[in-house]
């Protein structure tokens, strides 16, 4: 049996009965990706596909945009199963479509063979749908990704006026350069949002002939402190694993402390966490204001965790 060509486009139910197929026929050489049009089976579901299929059902002129068109440069946004399009319209009602009504003076540029809202337009419209914390890690993601700059986003944000506008001004403004992770963008923001002092980003140290010899996440070098999120990757790393034991003896001799986050300590106990950092603060001699509350709307601890962070 010969397979499809993975190139092989979708097709509206329509076009391939005016093309002769049967609905048995197709029944048996396509899927259907929603109501009414359908791929050759064997032809890999990728997110181009699934945006070729959605833009046969919109109305004509439509763009991707939102979640789908951050997925499309590479960004961090939280999982939806839907693919998000932009029409002069928005009356499609398909299931796995989201449209959104096309908004005036939308940036539209050409990418991956689509025409979809640019980066900073995509941070723009979706200070509509996410919470501060997952517009920041979007931003970051951006900028590590090379489809923007913080000084853009915050260009950008104040020149944009409506609703959630100041939402897009303060996360543009906790954008950085240098983030490595998503949970490296939790982990900056708890602190910061607690009204801690922010730490730097991506301290690199070299040696004399500039060869890279470590990177810190967070730190505040001067106190001889640094903060980083470990996740589960560099347990099953063996060569991971080899090059933290060199690390943490290297930190040893020039008498820094490490302070190691994980996962649960963002997302379950972030009072606690808290705790553990201020407490390295003061012990590193750092001045430790009083904390803010704003960090707990944000990163809501689960029971058990500590109410009042010391």
């Amino acid at each position: 049996m010969t397979r499809p060509d993975p190139r092989t486009p979708p097709v509206r139910r329509a076009d391939a009965m005016a093309a002769g197929h049967t609905d048995g026929r197709l029944r048996r050489s396509h899927v259907a990706l929603f109501r009414g049009v359908h791929v050759e089976r064997g032809v890999p579901v990728t997110l181009a596909v699934r945006i070729e299929a959605a833009l046969l059902v919109v109305t004509p002129g439509s763009h991707v945009s939102h979640h789908t068109a951050a997925n499309l440069w590479g960004g961090v946004v939280p999982d939806h199963p839907d693919i998000h399009l932009s029409s002069p319209r928005n009356r499609t009602r398909r299931d796995g479509i989201t449209a959104h009504r096309r908004k005036e003076g939308q940036e539209v540029v050409r990418f991956g063979g689509f025409r979809v809202t640019s980066p900073v337009q995509t941070f723009l419209d979706l200070a509509h749908c996410l919470t501060l914390v997952d517009l920041v890690v979007l931003g970051d993601s951006l900028v590590r990704r090379g489809r923007t700059t913080p000084e853009q986003l915050v260009s950008a944000t104040c020149r944009h006026h409506g609703p959630y506008s100041r939402l897009a001004r303060k996360a543009a403004a906790l954008v950085r350069t240098g983030v490595d992770s998503a949970m490296e963008t939790r982990l900056r923001l708890l602190i910061v949002l607690a009204g801690l002092p922010e730490p730097e980003v991506d301290h690199r140290v070299h040696d004399r002939d500039g060869t890279l010899l470590r990177r810190y996440d967070l730190s505040y070098l001067p106190y001889r402190l640094v903060i980083e999120y470990d996740g589960r990757q560099h347990a099953e790393s063996e060569e991971q694993w080899l090059t933290d034991i060199a690390r943490d003896e290297a930190l040893d001799d020039e008498r820094i402390r490490r302070l190691v986050v994980v996962s649960r300590d963002i997302y379950s106990t972030p009072g606690n966490t808290l705790t553990r950092i201020t407490r390295a603060m003061r012990r590193a001699g750092m001045p430790v204001p009083r904390l803010r509350d704003d960090w707990r709307r944000h990163f809501p601890g689960r029971p058990g965790d500590m109410a009042v962070p010391a």
